[in-house]
């Protein structure tokens, strides 16, 4: 069945290429405006950014093989500028493709079943999951099988190709919830009740202009009504959501102005009105796909090539105690590939960088690759005996840096550097404030600093310790930080804490929240947990403490 569903989806990708090539010739030759050739281009991944085109292309739930990862470097190469941007939706990004160059570029995806349908419009976007799942050791059950199950069933749609604003859905198996479904137009968490497995549903989360926790409309959903349930928040949002006001047309403000009981008894309504549709043809592939993901059967190793590096090699230590995750086999673990080296791009790695991480997979990984939300990559089925073969060729070409989950592991937006919407940079912030970092962030221990260069939140600083947003005022970049948000299964936004912050003053205002923090916190607190126990006025007070001696 899977062989079959993915032949079918190579002919339709076909198709797809061959209609978009003749609608660029069409806008080459003249016969489309720009303004006619937009809502055609946006169906195909393809933005005009400030400066060139960029396409987006959807890596589903995160997840790659080894061949998948080579064709994206390629593609980088043969028509990009050799790197690819890795984004907090588990997305790929070419920030200079030609125009003419796209069809070829979306023809080459499609020999790897990788494509970029859906990336962009008011559709449902890229389903994303837990980037550690199928590997993590704390996981209920793997969320793949249900992200593909959603991507089967939301692509090309015929009902949701044009909803009022874009429509995001996250799935975790997850108690700890690493796929940040809080912040999500839909999620479906996988839980167990009584023996039983089924989701509890939140809807109406998102962050931009207007920041909202996901809330729960269902608690416990039984796995059979799961496309049904879908079906029916959709169709309920499609008909009730505003189209007069795009910044008012996401569902969350839906929600918000109809109230999530009523939303509820329409969903619920519109679903016992849907269910019988579905004759169980869902859950036959449901079945299937759990079949493909299937947990890899992974050959016992000895641990003794581990053991004997992480004592003798201290930088080694360092980076195995920092980027490794448990594994669900002992023997084994999990490796996060930092794409933060200190001063680097966050995101971003060059074409060799993505072949060296595609040839561990092969070798040493089970041959799987994943994208996480927060702009990495990792290679989920290590032995602990391969890790110092692993370490050395990461290693070798940038891509060691022990930073996963400290203060320089910035999740960072384009910003003005790329996006047209930005209203001010992140990318060298992000730079600046990894550089000033490095030296304390292992004594710092885990700290989530966020960077948007706009409203529209694509760097999630809303849910940093430290969320850092960048804001024109009459023409001057100003920067806003919020403190406490929190990106987990008890998602917060975090509270803004004044006047902001000129572009050579960033810098020094994160120093001083840092050292604030070292000053404040009990033993074993995270900087999450110091803020939680003391509120946000110390660190405010350290935050402004210049401005108040100025004054002074």
């Amino acid at each position: 069945m899977l062989d079959a569903t993915q032949n079918v989806t190579r002919s339709y990708l076909d198709r797809r290429v061959e209609e978009f090539r003749a609608q660029v010739a069409r806008r080459i030759d003249g016969s489309l405006t720009e303004d006619e050739f937009r809502p055609l281009r946006l169906m195909n991944g393809l933005y005009l950014q400030l400066h060139a085109y960029m396409l987006r292309v959807a890596i589903p739930y995160g997840t790659l093989n080894s061949e998948q990862l080579d064709v994206l470097a390629e593609i980088s190469e043969r028509w990009d500028r050799g790197y690819g941007h890795f984004t907090t939706r588990q997305n790929i990004q070419y920030n200079w493709p030609k125009l003419t160059d796209v069809p070829d570029m979306l023809a080459r995806l499609a020999d790897v079943n990788l494509h970029a349908i859906q990336t962009s419009g008011n559709t449902i976007r890229n389903v994303t999951a837990d980037p550690l799942a199928g590997a993590h050791a704390d996981e209920l059950m793997d969320p793949r099988p249900v992200a593909e199950l959603i991507r089967i069933w939301s692509t090309d749609h015929p009902e949701y190709q044009f909803l009022g604003r874009k429509f995001k859905i996250a799935v975790t198996g997850s108690p700890n919830d690493r796929a940040v479904t809080g912040a999500h137009d839909l999620a479906v968490r996988i839980v167990e009740r009584d023996g039983e497995i089924g989701y509890t549903i939140l809807v109406g989360g998102g962050l931009g202009r207007t920041p909202v926790v996901g809330k729960i409309i269902k608690d416990f959903l039984p796995q059979a009504d799961l496309l049904p349930y879908l079906e029916a928040v959709l169709s309920v949002y499609n008909l009730a959501g505003r189209r007069d006001n795009k910044y008012k047309a996401r569902i969350k403000i839906t929600v918000n102005e109809m109230g999530l009981e009523e939303f509820s008894a329409r969903v619920d309504e519109a679903f016992f009105r849907i269910r019988p549709e579905f004759s169980g043809a869902d859950q036959h592939l449901l079945a299937e796909l759990q079949e493909g993901f299937a947990r890899p059967a992974l050959a016992p190793r000895d641990t003794e090539a581990y053991d004997a590096a992480y004592a003798a090699d201290p930088v080694f230590r360092a980076w195995a105690d920092i980027n490794l995750r448990p594994h669900f086999a002992d023997d084994h673990a999990i490796a996060m590939v930092s794409l933060k080296p200190h001063g680097g791009v966050p995101g971003d790695a060059s074409a060799s960088q993505m072949r060296v991480v595609a040839d561990l997979a092969r070798r040493y990984g089970n041959d799987e690759i994943r994208v996480t939300q927060e702009q990495n990559l990792v290679l989920p089925h290590v032995a602990k005996a391969d890790l110092p073969a692993v370490f050395a060729e990461l290693k070798q070409h940038g891509l060691a840096t022990a930073n996963a989950g400290l203060a320089s592991d910035i999740i960072a937006c384009p910003g003005m550097d790329y996006c047209a919407l930005a209203t001010a940079r992140s990318i060298p912030v992000a730079q600046q404030i990894a550089e000033a970092l490095e030296e304390n962030e292992v004594e710092v221990g885990e700290l989530a600093i966020k960077i948007s260069g706009c409203i529209n939140a694509c760097g999630h600083h809303h849910l940093g310790d430290i969320g850092i947003l960048g804001l024109d005022r009459a023409g001057v970049e100003n920067y806003q930080i919020t403190l406490g948000g929190d990106a987990g299964p008890d998602m917060k936004i975090g509270e803004k804490t004044g006047p902001g912050f000129a572009y050579d003053e960033v810098v020094g205002a994160v120093e001083r929240l840092i050292a604030a923090y070292l000053d404040l916190r009990e033993e074993g607190e995270r900087f999450r947990d110091t803020i939680a126990r003391t509120g946000a006025e110390p660190f405010k007070t350290a935050l402004y403490q210049e401005e108040a001696q100025d004054a002074a």
